[in-house]
């Protein structure tokens, strides 16, 4: 009978090979540095000023990255199942986090080490090439949300969630939290939700 952290563990190789192949050796080196964490809702994975140090996998679960500005919260992205959670810039950077991630919901993680991930990088090749395919995902990621802001009307924005890969997030997501991440009021988007519904 396979273990919950070995079956853990192939759901994440999987997701990698989405990126890069890896050998079993390649695998096997990362293996001793994963551990299954747990988070009750509302349970900080990292909180913005500290130092981010592990990386997750959700297993199961939700969580939302935000930061805080003039003391209202400013919802950024949400990660869900099979998805790499982390505040990547500190763990980069060396620096306090920029944001907080919080469980908005009881969830499950597959956790490692960055450090144990940039040691990988440095000693094999299909690890180097997950690195660079996985950062050229979060570039054209963040770019996406980026030109979204600029360039696109809230409706447009929230039906861009409606018709994309993210349109999960309408069914797990609080309404509240999908406005703040839309950049509007709840009242705004429950407008826009009924003209939507009315054409």
């Amino acid at each position: 009978m396979i273990d919950a952290l070995s079956q853990a563990a192939l759901r994440l190789r999987q997701q990698i090979s989405y990126f890069a192949p890896l050998t079993d050796d390649e695998w096997n080196a990362l293996v001793p540095h994963l551990s299954i964490r747990t988070f009750r809702k509302h349970q900080c994975l990292i909180q913005q000023g500290e130092m981010a140090s592990q990386v997750a996998f959700v297993l199961d679960g939700l969580f939302r990255q935000f930061y805080m500005k003039d003391g209202d919260e400013r919802t950024t992205y949400f990660f869900l199942d099979d998805q790499l959670v982390g505040a990547y810039m500190s763990c980069v950077t060396g620096q306090p986090s920029l944001v907080t991630i919080e469980a908005l919901s009881d969830s499950t993680c597959l956790a490692f080490p960055y450090t144990a991930l940039t040691t990988l990088f440095s000693q094999y090749d299909g690890w180097q090439l997950f690195g660079r395919r996985f950062a050229e995902y979060i570039m054209v990621s963040l770019e996406e949300r980026m030109v979204g802001l600029l360039t696109r009307s809230p409706e447009e924005r929230y039906l861009d969630l409606l018709t994309g890969n993210q349109r999960a997030l309408l069914q797990k997501v609080p309404q509240h939290y999908i406005a703040n991440y839309l950049g509007i009021t709840p009242v705004s988007l429950s407008r826009i939700r009924n003209r939507v519904s009315q054409k």
